[in-house]
């Protein structure tokens, strides 16, 4: 490529102001923050130079009207005239930090992209800012537009290090000046800054962040302090909390509060905490900072290692955030254990209403299933109990691997005192499976919902002898649903009938199901899947000899009713066993209610005729 084909890119800087000022935040609500964070950053640099400097940032609200002014000042580093040169004038420009600095995200500056103050385009038609530098030479006076222009000239007067910031506000914008804003939005950035952050509007000066509390530095102190903590976190989080765990990793660079909320939440709630960088608020809406698993807590974090997008409202994906949310997840599960060793009450309260989390968490670690398994709450045969109690019965524990199972089976395992976990439930097949592995003198077993019927009792050939027509009836009326008809004795006598069905059966049934709701391409392809299940395929409905109905219906000498009767008993046991149904037996259902109400009519007809 020769020199004459070399062209270089042309940048509309008014466009790319409008770009970044109005579609790189979320809200011009920001502008505040991103003048904070350069009032800190600017502290930060002084108090490298001068340590033991003590910052403060002053921020004023004069005039009314189109004469709205804010003024944000700092007594921070300020700039030369060549500062506001290199850092204000190119965009991209970061400073007092290398490029080294950025690409390892280790600064000690929140700024990072040196386009924070175009924010203030938001609200403000100019931007003007007088500067004092620590290093000397004269105060500057700096003025900013949104088409891309500036000026700068030096004052006549000397004025103090640091930086002042003015802005009017533009017309739709004054209720981001307005007084109760202004100091509600100052404590949401800066509730954690390091130094007083001063508000003064009509002579009245209100400082609007506390002192910052010990356990911000030492978070392994906020027990001590559990008023203050559970107080501080219900003003910045809207909650009202009863309990919380400290978090903070190996280096001590990023600690917080996780707050156990108040309520259960869903499986899929978003996981939103609220997190600080170097003490002042990045986003409220950070959700990659905690495992998947802590959806149970809203935190307060605050962090000086982390890097921060171009937005300043998340953090980057990378290895180091990955190190933190690991060791964030190892806080919480110590602080976890710590209340299984000694805190049992408190611990039980937190499992029933976060029962899932806690699941979710034992089924990854094995360890703290161990510790906290007793408290676990499932659902069995013998009402909802904790896992302790069902340990405690010294039975093996048998469970089903979904919820459809389980109410096949719970009525006859029930009455038979039979002890079997629902463990259809997310996370509960695994943990059953995992209990022997965890603790060696308790058994656990997967049972099938035939497998019930092992403990029926069979039917004395006599009296199976006695049905044998009818069985021959009920055998040939289930047939086209691939169905066989048994005769048991079984618990409670008041179920006529349970159907039940093998893996392969199930299997089958959903095949031929979705057959049904199908393209005929589609329907074609399961029909081959289908035609590969052998008569393994068939289900049982067994008949309950117990029951008075099922031994009138055995007994009785109408053949025409008693496949009807077998049908009815059939789609029924479908139903209590929450079996989808396909037309056939959808068809089966409405022909059968329509024939016992002919039947019911037609014999009070009867009665009446006979009368």
């Amino acid at each position: 490529m020769t020199a004459s084909n070399e062209y270089r890119f042309q940048v509309n800087l008014s466009g790319m102001i409008q770009i970044l000022s109005n579609h790189l935040y979320s809200s011009p609500k920001v502008f505040l923050r991103e003048l904070m964070q350069n009032a800190t950053d600017a502290i930060t640099a002084r108090k490298e130079v001068e340590p033991g400097y003590q910052g403060e940032a002053r921020i004023e609200l004069t005039g009314t009207g189109d004469q709205l002014t804010m003024m944000v000042e700092d007594n921070g580093v300020g700039l030369t005239e060549a500062d506001i040169h290199e850092f204000l004038a190119m965009i991209g420009q970061s400073s007092k930090r290398g490029q080294q600095a950025l690409l390892d995200g280790e600064t000690s500056f929140i700024g990072r992209f040196g386009i924070g103050l175009l924010s203030c385009f938001m609200v403000s038609h100019e931007i003007v800012m007088l500067t004092q530098s620590i290093k000397g030479g004269p105060s500057m006076e700096w003025r900013g537009k949104p088409d891309g222009t500036y000026t700068i000239r030096q004052l006549d007067t000397q004025l103090s290090p640091g930086t002042k910031v003015y802005l009017r506000c533009t017309p739709d914008a004054a209720h981001y000046f307005e007084t109760e804003y202004v100091k509600e939005a100052l404590f949401y950035y800066g509730a954690l800054l390091p130094y007083p952050v001063t508000l003064l509007h009509d002579g009245v000066q209100s400082v609007v962040n506390q002192d910052s509390p010990i356990w911000l530095t030492r978070p392994e102190l906020a027990r001590s302090c559990r008023a203050e903590v559970l107080a501080f976190g219900e003003r910045l989080l809207g909650e009202k909390f009863q309990d919380f765990i400290p978090l903070t990793t190996a280096t001590g660079r990023t600690g917080g509060i996780a707050y156990v909320l108040p309520h259960a939440v869903n499986l899929n709630a978003k996981r939103s905490h609220r997190v600080y960088l170097k003490r002042m608020l990045i986003s409220e809406k950070a959700e990659n900072i905690l495992p998947e698993w802590a959806f149970f807590v809203k935190c307060l974090i605050w962090t000086d290692e982390l890097q921060p997008t171009a937005s300043r409202e998340h953090f980057y994906e990378n290895e180091k955030l990955e190190e933190v949310r690991s060791e964030l997840g190892d806080a919480l599960r110590m602080g976890l254990a710590d209340m299984a060793e000694n805190q049992t009450e408190r611990l039980q309260k937190l499992i029933r209403l976060h029962a899932l989390s806690m699941k979710a968490l034992a089924v990854q670690d094995q360890a703290f299933y161990a510790m906290i398994h007793r408290w676990l709450p499932f659902e069995t045969t013998r009402g909802h109990r904790e896992l302790g109690e069902l340990i405690d019965e010294g039975e093996t524990l048998y469970y089903t691997g979904s919820i459809d199972e389980y109410r096949q089976i719970h009525h006859v395992a029930s009455a038979q005192s039979m002890l079997v976990v629902n463990a259809g439930y997310i996370y509960d097949k695994e943990l059953m499976a995992m209990l022997p592995v965890i603790l060696n003198n308790v058994q656990t077993e997967r049972i099938e919902p035939d497998e019930v019927s092992m403990t029926f009792t069979d039917v004395a050939p006599a009296e199976r002898n006695q049905y044998y027509d009818a069985l021959r009836l009920a055998d040939s009326a289930l047939q086209r649903f691939r169905c066989r008809a048994e005769v048991k004795g079984f618990k409670p006598s008041d179920l006529p009938v349970l159907f039940t069905l093998s893996q392969e059966s199930s299997t089958l049934r959903a095949l031929e199901k979705a057959s049904e709701e199908s393209t005929d391409l589609f329907s074609s392809v399961l029909g081959s899947l289908s035609a590969g299940i052998n008569s393994a395929g068939y289900s049982t409905l067994y008949l309950n000899v117990n029951n008075p109905i099922i031994k009138r219906v055995l007994t009785s000498p109408d053949n025409q009713m008693t496949p009807i009767a077998i049908e009815m008993l059939y789609v029924n046991a479908l139903m209590m066993g929450h079996y989808a149904m396909n037309k056939q037996e959808l068809e089966v259902l409405n022909q059968g209610i329509v024939r016992f109400i002919d039947w019911g009519l037609r014999a009070n007809t009867d009665r009446k005729g006979d009368a």
